[in-house]
């Protein structure tokens, strides 16, 4: 999974490869492998090439959909660099590359079909693991579903959790409520916590005494969490990427990832 989150950069990151950055030989080489490959495909007016295989029979995801894809992304010599399980992945589609945003709109739910991705609507001059930079990328995909809720929803659903959301995104469990005075945004304070991915990986964890910090040196998810508990109190808070680390990978942390964390407010200094 890690792997394959780390292909599906956010649009934060692609945003930083402007026109400028398009090279008409691009084009011309993505032309050069259709006609070669007997491929007829259609183009959209963002320089989009797309094909559709099968018309599946469900709805048309919009660009802020949460999906599952089943997908291989292959350079145009052929060169595989990604490829998901057939059951494939569940992602928000305003996390990842802008050629996916602008394609899998263009799918019905349980449609086939190829998309032909120019570098900027791509990685652009950047180089992913084994694509090179410039790299005309295509995928083969199948629109395998069309999720009502985002990936913390999902995992709220499946785990039975009745947690609350914040008009930011943020989703907050009071299990304890504890007896002393909420935090501010701003303040000083001591918190045990532990904080892991939804497939449950750690990635950090503090000392049962906890650590103190200021909260307004964290990350948004923590300055706009923590306040919601009382001190002595404990619970949960679900980050979603755009309120944590965003498109960074820090530590076993893949860029756009979720994030949970375990928490007990000690202190408030």
């Amino acid at each position: 999974m890690k792997k394959l989150l780390f292909f599906f950069l956010a649009s934060c990151f692609v945003i930083s490869c402007s026109r400028e950055d398009f090279n008409a030989e691009n084009e011309q080489d993505i032309l050069s492998y259709l006609e070669s490959n007997n491929i007829d495909a259609n183009k959209t007016t963002r320089g989009l090439y797309y094909t559709i295989e099968e018309e599946g029979t469900g709805e048309h995801p919009t660009e802020n959909s949460n999906v599952t894809v089943a997908y291989k992304g292959y350079l145009l010599d052929g060169t595989t660099f990604d490829e998901s399980p057939l059951s494939g992945i569940t992602f928000d589609l305003d996390r990842v590359i802008t050629g996916w945003v602008l394609g899998i709109p263009l799918f019905k739910e349980g449609g086939k079909g190829k998309l032909f991705i120019l570098p900027e609507l791509g990685y652009g001059n950047q180089a992913i693991g084994n694509i090179p930079p410039g790299s005309v990328l295509v995928f083969d995909i199948e629109l395998i579903s069309i999720n009502n809720m985002s990936n913390i929803e999902l995992y709220l659903q499946e785990n039975n959790i009745d947690a609350k959301k914040t008009e930011e995104g943020l989703y907050y469990l009071i299990e304890d409520e504890g007896t002393g005075e909420n935090p501010s945004s701003n303040s000083n304070v001591t918190v045990a916590y532990k904080g892991y991915l939804l497939n449950g990986t750690i990635f950090n964890e503090s000392p049962v005494s906890g650590l103190p910090f200021n909260l307004n040196q964290v990350i948004a998810g923590w300055s706009l969490g923590i306040p919601f508990f009382k001190e002595g109190s404990k619970g949960k808070i679900f980050i979603p990427p755009n309120l944590g680390y965003g498109s960074q990978t820090l530590g076993s942390i893949p860029p756009n990832s979720a994030l949970v964390f375990d928490i007990h407010l000690i202190g408030v200094n």
